[in-house]
């Protein structure tokens, strides 16, 4: 039998896409890659899966998985393999007692997050893709968003992981243990490999209480670290409660401005350093409003940013009073990607530096920019509770070297302050040259052998993430 006809018998007809049928998961979000697959194939179990994986295995055909395909770096692209994609399997089971969710790999984000919310609880990754970005594709990056202050990156919310590896076998870690010291942690090595190791199936995440209330606020502050200071004070009196702290300079607010001019701005002017702040409150002391209608968590909110604006170091604030108003605030945060890319030609990085350094790498950053390219512009947004950077520079011509040069730039900044290349957004293909460059020698070695151990034929997402 043909490839394609063994896949048809394992998991139907109709689940074989060929030709123009495969255009809706070809073309990632960024457009920079397009794929040209032998076929889509979506199956709807695990038992599929692992048929497909079986016969990959024998037929020595690359597989690269897909999801919502709202990645940054390429990391489903592939020419003439198979692109796997998970939607079908999008079960989602809420254990609210233990507060655990169980969810297949096509689960839509946003739909783990309605079906949590009809218990009161969250699962806390977010970030503006949600829409559209599976629970598979977030664990094979390890993605993080606006509240890995508060919650932590992908790894720390899963519990349990099902994946069905290069030859068709199945591993199954789906506890919901939050204590296993039985041998190496197998689940954390397949978060974050892109699918290169093995195929996630479906996970057991953790959920916690969703907050009874919210204190958000857009703010002006004078500098970085007068930012930093505030966020030390807010976790302090808070008690930890802090869930966003996002930082937004003046050229990113200014391209909110330009490509949203119908948005009316919660603050007055648009300022060098604004913030986008969020707690959260489960308690009911926190929480329930006193008998003047004032919400104790937005009280506390509000009495540390008063003695900031009192001298100076705030310029300005502007507080949520309702629950519109602070969508229409995050909105301004998550319309990220479409300002970042609004613009070409562009070199977009996602890098991860020590809190007290995010100001230093922005100006080493602009310094080496204009050394390069007098007429180049940059941007940036951060996580900046957790020090991620979403660096992109836009230079002036379309000069591959150029380009290349800038990332450099990139590179020698972050490694000179001992920071990642990568924070939250994988490696794919577009940094694999920088994974060549810039990883420890001994720990390249080592993703190589286990790469090759797991799967000795190369077939899971060759040319992703590992570099030859």
């Amino acid at each position: 039998m043909d490839i394609l006809d063994q896949m048809r018998a394992a998991i139907g007809d109709t689940y074989v896409l060929t030709g123009a049928d495969c255009d809706g998961w070809t073309r990632d979000w960024t457009g920079q890659y397009t794929s040209t697959p032998l076929a889509v194939l979506r199956p709807q179990t695990t038992a599929q899966v692992a048929a497909i994986m079986r016969i990959a295995q024998t037929t020595r055909t690359p597989v690269s998985p897909v999801g919502g395909n709202t990645g940054l770096n390429g990391g489903t692209y592939t020419d003439g393999g198979l692109m796997l994609s998970l939607d079908r399997m999008n079960q989602i089971t809420i254990d609210a007692k233990g507060r655990t969710a169980t969810v297949g790999a096509g689960v839509i984000l946003a739909n783990l997050h309605d079906a949590a919310a009809q218990h009161d609880l969250i699962f806390p990754l977010t970030f503006g893709a949600r829409g559209s970005a599976m629970i598979g594709g977030a664990l094979s990056t390890n993605a993080g968003g606006s509240n890995v202050l508060r919650y932590g990156n992908t790894r720390d919310l899963v519990m349990g992981l099902e994946t069905v590896m290069a030859d068709g076998s199945i591993m199954s870690l789906m506890g919901a243990l939050h204590k296993d010291n039985s041998g190496l942690n197998l689940k954390h090595l397949m978060i974050g490999a892109e699918g290169t190791l093995g195929i996630i199936t479906s996970a057991v995440v953790k959920l916690a209480p969703k907050p009874r209330a919210y204190a958000t606020a857009m703010v002006a502050v004078a500098s970085l670290d007068v930012a930093l200071s505030l966020l030390q004070d807010l976790q302090t009196a808070s008690g930890n409660a802090v869930e966003a702290f996002e930082f937004m300079p003046r050229a990113y607010m200014q391209g909110h401005a330009a490509l949203f001019p119908d948005v009316r701005q919660p603050l007055a002017d648009i300022h060098d350093v604004t913030l986008l702040i969020e707690l959260g409150a489960t308690a009911p002391r926190d929480a329930d409003p006193l008998p003047d209608g004032t919400v104790p968590i937005t009280a506390l909110l509000t009495d540390h940013l008063m003695p900031y604006l009192q001298d100076d170091r705030i310029a300005d604030a502007a507080i949520a009073q309702n629950e519109d108003q602070r969508a229409k605030m995050w909105a301004i945060r998550e319309a990220a990607a479409e300002i970042a890319f609004a613009r070409t030609p562009f070199v977009d990085t996602d890098i991860a530096v020590a809190l007290p350094d995010v100001a230093t790498f922005l100006d080493r950053m602009k310094t080496r920019l204009h050394a390069l390219d007098p007429d180049a512009t940059d941007l940036s947004v951060a996580h900046l509770g957790d020090g991620n950077v979403h660096y992109t520079a836009y230079p002036s011509r379309d000069d591959p070297a150029l380009k290349s040069a800038i990332k450099t730039a990139v590179e020698d900044e972050v490694a000179a302050l001992h920071g990642s290349f990568s924070a939250e957004h994988g490696i794919g293909v577009s940094k694999l040259a920088t994974m060549q460059r810039r990883k420890d020698p001994t720990a390249l070695a080592t993703m190589r052998a286990i790469k090759a151990a797991l799967d000795p034929h190369n077939i899971l997402n060759p040319d992703k993430t590992i570099p030859r």
